[in-house]
Formats: C-alpha cells, sequence, structure tokens
C-alpha cells in the first residue's frame, strides 16, 4: 500500500476545549486481563500543571490537565482492534489478548512513569513497582508497547522499552532521529518520519515562490530534527529564514510576547511550525490577542488539525492555514464502538468517567470531582444523569470520517497480531529459534515476540492517515507523493485555496520586491541572500523572467536591447561596395586605373619621341603597369572579408608596389651613373643594358615575393569575425602575423628610401634625362603616406582598417603616376614643341657646360693655390674652351683657342657651339 502526504486548508474552525485542571489520579488506566499482554501509551491530556516542588514533604506526582479528545479516541481504536481480533476465529484463535493502557499526559515523565509497569513485568523483581503497577503473579509479561505519540517521549520510552528489547510500535512519532537502529533497536511505527513533512513543507514555499520565511520548532526530539531538515531543504532551494526559535507549551508568558513581537516586526509573511498543539498554543493565543491577521501558517502533521487550534475565535488569525495529514484509513465498525462508550458499560477503562465529565460538563456520582466541588475547591458542575446522548454533541471524539492517528493505532496493533499469528503457526524445526525450535505462544517473551519483527520500521507503508472531527471543515487542496515514479511529486490546486482574508490571491512574503526582467538580484552587504535590490544587467547581457539571479549573457552575434529584456543580432559590417565610403574608394581605385592606362595608351603611341625614349621606355611601361597593379589590389581590400581575398590582398599590394619601386630605382640609377661615371661610356653601356635593368627589377621583387611565400605558408591570414564592440560584427581579416606584414611594408619602404636616395642625387640632371625632383617629391609623399599609415593601422578597427590601407595605397600610386608621368604627358600631348631632339640636347648641352663650368673653376681655384704657393707676384690671364662630342672623338686644340674658335659640342647629327672665357687682373696691376 502506498503512503501520502496531503495537507489541508483550515477556513473555518467550531471547536472549543475545557480548560479544567483533572483531579482524576495518575495512575488511572485501561486494563484488560488475558493470555498476552499489549501495553498501550496515549495522550489522554495534553500536559501537566506547573508546581513547585518544595521537596518539604514527599513529591507528589504532578496532575494532568486539558483533556484531549482526540487521545481519547486513539485508545478506543486500541481497544476495538483488540476486541475484533478476540472475536476473531482465523487471527489468533483461542487466544485472548489483554491490555494495559496509560495516560502519558503528553509528557515524558510521565510516559517513563507508566513505562516502568511494563518492564515491571519483565523480570525485574528487584523494582519495588507493585504500589505503582497493581502487579499480581497472573498478570503476564507485557510482550509489546502501542505508543506513544509525541516523538519525544517515545524516545525515552524507546531507551528504556530497548533496554528489555520489549517492541514499541509507534502511531504518531514521527522525528527522524528515531530511525536509527542502533540506538532505538526495538523501535518501530505506523507513520513516515518527519523528514518527508520537512521536504514537503520546504516545496510548498518554493511552489508559490516564498522566500522569506519564519521558522518556529518545538523544543523536543521532535521539533528540533524536523526543522533542522526543514532549513536544510530551504538552503538548496536558496530560501531564506528571517527568524529561528523554539518553543514549549511551558515557555513564560514575557518570552511569548517576546516572540510575537518579533514576529509582528518581521517582514517575513509565512510561518512555518514545526511543533505540536500544546506547544504552539501559547503563542497562537498571544497573536490572536493582538490580531495579526496578516501572516500564512504551515503547520506540521501533529497540530495541524489539533483542537487547540480549531477554535472561532482564532479563524481571523488562524484562517488560510496550510497544514499537512497523512491518508484517511477506514475501520469497520468503528463509528458504532465510538457511540456506545458509556461510564456504566467500560468499567474497564477508568478514562472514560472522565471522558464523560468533560464532554457534557457535568460529574458523577462518586466521582472526585464531586468531592472537589463539595469543598468549593473547583467551579460547579451539575451531576450526570448518566442518560446523556453521546451524538448530541460536537467533539472531536466523534470524527471518524478521516480516520488518521486511529488508523494508525488500529494497524500497530494487527501488526503485533500477525506476529503473534506466526509465532502460534510456527513448524517445529523451521522456527526462528535455536535448532528451529519455535516459542510457545502462551508462554512466549518480549525478546521472543521482538525477534519476530521486521529489523527496519516499515509498517508505515500500510499507514491511511487519520481525520479531523465533523465539527472542522477541512478543504483538500493537494498532495504531496512520496512514491512517485519519477520521484516526489507534489500537485496543489491553488482554485481551492481562500487565503486569510477571503484573499484569492497567493500573499507575498519575500525580503525584497521581485525583480522585473531586464534587472538582476544584486547583493547588499549583511543582509541575507534573499534580501536583495535590482540591478539592470550590462550591456550585452539580458533577463528574459523575474527575480533573476544573474543576468544571460548574449551570444556573440547578438547583443542587448535597451531594456536588456532580450537579445537581437548584431549588424555586420565590413568594408562593403555599396556603402558611400566603399563605393568612394572604389571610384578612386577605377579612376587610378584608368588614368595610368591612359598614361601607358599615351606612351606606347608616342613611344618613338624623344621624351618617351629617353626616359628609358621599357622601364616606364613596367612601371606603369605596376601601377595599374597598386591601384588594382586596393579593389581586393573592398567587399566582405574572404579567406582567399585576406590572403591575396597584402601580397598583391606589397609585390606591386616593390615592383614600382623596382622600376624607379633601376631608372632613376642608370641615369645618375651615366651621366657622372668615371668609366668609358660604352663599357657603363654594356653594363647598364636592358636585360640588366630587368634583372635588377626582378631580384628586387623576387625578395618581396619570397617575404609572400614564407608568411602563407607559416601563418596565412584569414578572415575573422571581430565580437568585440557592441551592437556590430565586424568581419576582417587577420594577418596571421604581424611580424611578416612589417617585413613586407619594412622592406618596401627600404626600397623607397634608397629611391629618394638617388632621386635627390639626381635632381640637377637635364630633365628630360630624369624627373629627379618630381621623383624626390613623390618619394616624400610615399614616406608620410606609410608613416602615417602605422599609428592609423593599429589605432583603428573594423571596417576602418582596410579603409586606412586602401587610402595609403591609392594615395601613394596617385603621388607616383602624378609625379613621374603627369609632366611628360603635358608635353607630349600639350606641348609638343618641346618633345624634339634639338631640345632635349640643348638641355643635355647645358648640363654639360654647367658641368664644364664648375669643373674649370675648381681647377683654377686648384692652379691659384699652387701659384702662390711658389711665390709669384703677377697674375695670370688664363682662358679656357671646351669641345666635346658625344662618341669622345673629336677635342679642342691649343690653335683652336689662340685663334679665336668657338668651340662645339656636338650630339648625333646636331651641333651647338658655345665659348667660356675666364678673366682675371693681376693682383699687382691695380695699386
Amino acid at each position: 500500500m502506498r503512503f501520502h502526504l496531503k495537507f489541508y486548508l483550515h477556513y473555518l474552525v467550531l471547536l472549543g476545549f475545557s480548560g479544567v485542571i483533572s483531579i482524576y489520579g495518575p495512575h488511572q488506566r485501561a486494563q484488560k486481563t488475558g493470555d498476552i499482554l499489549l501495553g498501550g501509551l496515549f495522550p489522554i491530556h495534553f500536559g501537566v500543571a506547573s508546581k513547585d516542588q518544595d521537596l518539604a514533604a514527599r513529591p507528589e506526582s504532578t496532575e494532568c490537565v486539558r483533556y484531549n479528545f482526540r487521545g481519547f479516541r486513539w485508545l478506543q481504536s486500541m481497544i476495538f482492534a483488540i476486541e475484533e481480533i478476540n472475536n476473531s476465529s482465523t487471527l489468533l484463535p483461542n487466544i485472548t489478548l489483554g491490555y494495559r493502557i496509560f495516560d502519558t499526559c503528553n509528557t515524558v515523565s510521565k510516559g517513563l512513569e507508566a513505562s516502568l509497569s511494563f518492564v515491571a513485568q519483565n523480570k525485574i523483581d528487584s523494582l519495588n513497582l507493585d504500589e505503582f503497577c497493581n502487579c499480581t503473579g497472573n498478570i503476564p509479561s507485557t510482550i509489546a508497547v502501542v505508543g506513544a505519540s509525541g516523538s519525544a517521549v517515545s524516545t525515552a520510552v524507546a531507551d528504556l522499552l530497548g533496554l528489555f528489547y520489549i517492541p514499541q510500535i509507534s502511531y504518531a512519532s514521527s522525528s527522524r532521529l528515531l530511525s536509527n537502529k542502533n540506538q532505538y533497536k526495538s523501535f518501530m511505527r505506523t507513520i513516515p518520519t518527519d523528514e518527508y513533512q520537512a521536504i514537503a513543507m520546504a516545496a510548498i514555499i518554493d511552489h508559490f515562490q516564498w522566500n522569506w520565511v519564519i521558522a518556529i520548532a518545538s523544543d523536543d526530539e521532535y521539533g528540533r530534527p524536523g526543522i533542522e531538515k526543514f532549513e536544510n531543504e530551504m538552503f538548496h532551494r536558496d530560501i531564506c529564514i528571517d527568524l529561528n526559535v523554539l518553543i514549549s507549551q511551558y515557555i513564560d508568558e514575557a518570552e511569548i510576547r517576546r516572540l510575537a513581537d518579533r514576529i509582528e516586526n518581521s517582514t517575513a509573511k509565512v510561518i512555518a511550525v514545526f511543533a505540536s498543539g500544546p506547544d504552539i498554543e501559547p503563542l497562537i493565543k498571544e497573536m490572536v490577542r493582538r490580531n495579526v491577521t496578516d501572516r500564512i501558517w504551515l503547520a506540521s502533521e501533529a497540530w495541524a488539525s489539533s483542537s487547540l487550534v480549531a477554535k472561532p475565535e482564532y479563524l481571523d488569525v488562524m484562517g488560510g492555514t496550510i497544514g499537512f495529514a497523512l491518508r484517511a484509513g477506514h475501520i469497520p465498525g468503528f463509528k458504532e464502538f465510538l457511540q456506545q462508550v458509556h461510564p456504566k458499560k467500560s468499567s474497564l477503562n477508568e478514562f472514560v468517567r472522565e471522558f464523560w465529565e468533560e464532554t457534557f460538563n457535568c460529574y458523577l456520582e462518586d466521582s472526585p470531582r464531586n468531592e472537589d466541588s463539595e469543598n468549593g475547591s473547583t467551579s460547579f458542575r451539575p451531576l450526570c444523569t448518566g442518560e446523556e446522548d453521546i451524538a448530541s454533541v460536537e467533539t472531536p471524539y466523534l470524527d471518524y470520517t478521516h480516520l488518521r492517528i486511529s488508523y494508525n493505532v488500529y494497524v500497530a496493533v494487527y501488526a503485533i497480531a500477525q506476529a503473534l499469528q506466526d509465532i502460534l503457526t510456527c513448524t517445529p524445526g523451521k522456527g526462528l529459534f535455536a535448532n528451529g525450535s519455535c516459542a510457545d505462544i502462551r508462554k512466549v517473551e518480549a525478546w521472543q515476540y521482538f525477534r519476530r519483527f521486521p529489523s527496519t520500521p516499515q509498517l508505515y507503508k500500510q499507514h491511511r492517515g487519520e481525520g479531523a472531527c465533523n465539527s472542522v471543515v477541512f478543504e483538500e487542496v493537494g498532495y504531496y507523493s512520496i512514491h512517485n515514479k519519477n520521484g516526489a511529486k507534489l500537485s496543489i490546486d491553488k482554485t481551492k485555496i481562500l487565503w486569510n482574508g477571503h484573499l484569492t490571491e497567493v500573499p507575498f512574503s519575500n525580503c525584497s520586491e521581485e525583480c522585473v526582467t531586464g534587472t538582476r538580484k544584486g547583493i547588499i552587504d549583511g543582509k541575507p541572500t534573499c534580501c536583495f535590490e535590482c540591478t539592470e544587467c550590462s550591456d550585452g547581457e539580458y533577463s528574459d523572467h523575474k527575480d533573476a539571479s544573474v543576468c544571460s549573457k548574449c551570444p556573440n552575434n547578438s547583443w542587448s536591447n535597451g531594456n536588456h529584456t532580450s537579445c537581437f543580432l548584431k549588424e555586420i559590417e565590413f568594408l562593403s561596395w555599396t556603402e558611400p565610403f566603399g563605393i568612394a574608394l572604389a571610384l578612386f581605385a577605377v579612376l587610378g586605373v584608368l588614368l595610368t592606362a591612359f598614361v601607358l595608351g599615351v606612351f606606347v603611341r608616342f613611344r618613338d619621341t624623344p621624351i618617351v625614349k629617353e626616359s628609358n621606355r621599357e622601364l616606364s611601361f613596367l612601371l606603369l603597369f605596376s601601377l595599374i597593379c597598386c591601384f588594382s589590389s586596393s579593389l581586393i581590400f573592398i567587399g566582405e572579408p574572404q579567406d582567399w581575398t585576406c590572403r591575396l590582398r597584402q601580397p598583391a599590394f606589397g609585390i606591386s608596389f616593390v615592383l614600382c619601386i623596382s622600376c624607379i630605382l633601376v631608372k632613376t640609377n642608370r641615369v645618375l651613373l651615366v651621366f657622372e661615371a668615371k668609366i668609358p661610356t660604352r663599357l657603363h653601356s654594356k653594363w647598364w643594358g636592358l636585360n640588366l635593368q630587368f634583372l635588377l627589377v626582378f631580384l628586387f621583387t623576387f625578395v618581396q615575393v619570397m617575404i609572400c611565400v614564407v608568411w602563407l605558408y607559416n601563418a596565412p591570414p584569414g578572415s575573422y569575425k571581430n565580437y568585440d564592440i557592441d551592437e556590430i560584427i565586424f568581419i576582417t581579416c587577420n594577418e596571421g602575423s604581424m611580424m611578416a606584414l612589417g617585413f613586407l611594408i619594412g622592406y618596401t619602404c627600404l626600397l623607397t628610401a634608397v629611391c629618394f636616395f638617388f632621386a635627390f642625387k639626381s635632381r640637377k640632371l637635364p630633365e628630360n634625362f630624369t624627373e629627379a625632383k618630381f621623383i624626390t617629391f613623390s618619394m616624400l609623399i610615399f614616406f608620410i603616406v606609410w608613416i602615417s599609415f602605422i599609428p592609423a593601422y593599429f589605432s583603428t578597427y573594423g571596417k576602418f582598417v582596410s579603409a586606412v590601407e586602401v587610402i595609403a595605397i591609392l594615395a601613394s600610386s596617385f603621388s607616383l603616376l602624378a609625379c613621374i608621368f603627369f609632366n611628360k604627358v603635358y608635353i607630349i600631348l600639350l606641348k609638343p614643341s618641346r618633345n624634339t631632339i634639338e631640345e632635349v640636347r640643348c638641355s643635355t648641352a647645358a648640363h654639360a657646360f654647367k658641368a664644364a663650368a664648375k669643373a674649370t673653376l675648381r681647377q683654377s681655384s686648384a692652379s691659384r693655390k699652387m701659384s702662390s704657393s711658389v711665390g709669384r707676384s703677377s697674375a695670370s690671364s688664363p682662358s679656357s674652351s671646351i669641345s666635346m662630342k658625344t662618341n669622345g672623338n673629336e677635342t679642342e686644340s691649343p690653335s683652336t683657342r689662340r685663334h679665336g674658335q668657338k668651340p662645339r659640342v656636338s650630339f648625333g647629327s646636331g651641333t651647338v657651339s658655345l665659348s667660356l672665357s675666364f678673366e682675371e687682373a693681376r693682383k699687382n696691376s691695380v695699386k
């Protein structure tokens, strides 16, 4: 049979109780002889009267107070089960069960006092217990005890009974400590441990999303373990306890008031209580007196349906309480048995007389109350007639509709009877004792009977539960099943719950207001984790539910919206063909290609003209082709980067520029060496032929090619998505190795520096042979561009990195194209008169004349210095003339100078006459 915990909502309380102190003696009992004797411990009273013992005389037993109608019904359930077994023809035939039942008064001392009567019959002859037990030699030993109810009482009784292996079966003690078989080896029960109640109670709090509660427990073996398990469950569920206290029914009023003050001042609205009815009653009274109605109570099974709390005057405070109870069971014929109770019919049950007086608020003849009433020691009560109708009054005693604890008692008695039946039907040779022997059923001892029980207390699996009285209305709102296939399961029907104040909305019991979406819980120093402040999620994070402990980070391709409640896809950016900036750069690149192609076309068209020929026509064609490649390489930087474009763009740029600079370097250096060479012109022409020029260009370019090959082999660039920027994903190229990129640009700049050196040195050569001034200027622009590129490259990000490099490529390419070729194109197209051989030769002759003049001046200066050293006093009037021919076959003779002929400088088919004279008066002619 499966076991379930159920909890109930109290919304109507119609039960009262009498606070009259019982004056019946402490040795009251219900007793019946039989072949086998069972013991019973039941809380017929809720407690004992407080009484100071000054020890001036022999201490008296304390008096029990406040009659417990439910406890008396539990006692009746045991008697009913025993009578039913005695009348059975199949279970223990010809065996009569007897019983001895005592009142524990819900206290440990009374429970131990009663237990001594059980152990007195079990060979403890040294103890003088006859006066208490009223034992005779005809009374058999007590072989098993049913009880007690409270865990504290059962713990103490189990310590005592366990010494003599007397089986004890509790019907209501749920403390998990009693599951320790090493310490309580003879203890069993028909109720599950309160460990399940603690888990279920925490599950309810979690279900209603409460995280700020008050925990109260009775200061005994029931409350302390239960609340400890409850605290552990709360910790694992991140639920905080604001106030945690232990109480007792004997706590003084001042302490109760202080506790009530703390509860009132607490912001927690849910109060979880692990205690019995008598223990929680003083606090409930104080809360009712203060009319504290804004609290939700969670009740453990021990007081959920207690008549001490279920009262009409407590409705405003306790209405809406959620309590736990066990599933009810059915006992056929028990209703009629309860109604047959009468003082005259129940001579064996001494508790019936007090029950009758408490039920009808009267006293019986020869009752102790009658004597005290005559002495004026008690309040006046009328005499009982004996004709009172038990069914005419509403008490918890007649609440047989939902039998829970009563059914537990019923099951416990039948468990004992079944074990006795096994002993009765034992076959010799197959028994549990030595040599397979069997015990004599009529002489069985407690230890023999104990041998028949299982080693673990699993009897509660047959449990069905016990119900509340008819005068109290409970509403079943759900269940907590511990034997669910998929684990423990909590099920609640919220529509059936009517909270305190007739509210249908779930009350709020949290330390802090819930955090809305887009925020998270922030820790407050010095406060529990349940007390927090709501902090907005950081950029890039979001929370899409309330009371989020942490904000979730958006995926790499997403970013949080303005409210941080969700994420949206980031915008993907790169230097696109469609954006204005990309279009502008592409247009400039195409313009550069077209202009370079136009210049190339002009040079091809006028390739036989002097300017084109004297500009080293073949190298100029190669230079223009390299410029086209430079402009074209910038286009690879535009568009979405792919792996192949990332691997192509830097090598294409680097090789194109090195090819371009190599052409300029070789071209400039050749002319410079021709005009300033100290070796014969023919030898110069031999070594500086066209093939050697192209070989040098190839070698310079090959170095750059090798740098690119090594780069692509060891650390090839690739496409890379940069997620570091808010709201944007930049698709860029990961260059693979910045060192390789540095070598590529560094080698280009090195060639540029060498080219700049030779161009600067050639700046005064004939303009038709070289564009030294313009090349120098273009190299300066190139340096400025690429020196500025380095910090700009490392300080920008995303698509702007590509844009910076494209601008640098275009700027340097346009500077080379404009400085080197635009002037020539201007002369070729717009000044054809300057594109003649005569113009070229004049320019060359003028350069030669200037060079010769400078040489003559240097020689003359040297001669004067030599004359001064010899001591000559007269000055000389030297004259000099130069005649030069390009082929080197004609030189000027002295006769030419004497006859005053003009010297000639000839180039090819034309001649130009030049004369140069220097006159210097003698230093001493004019004094």
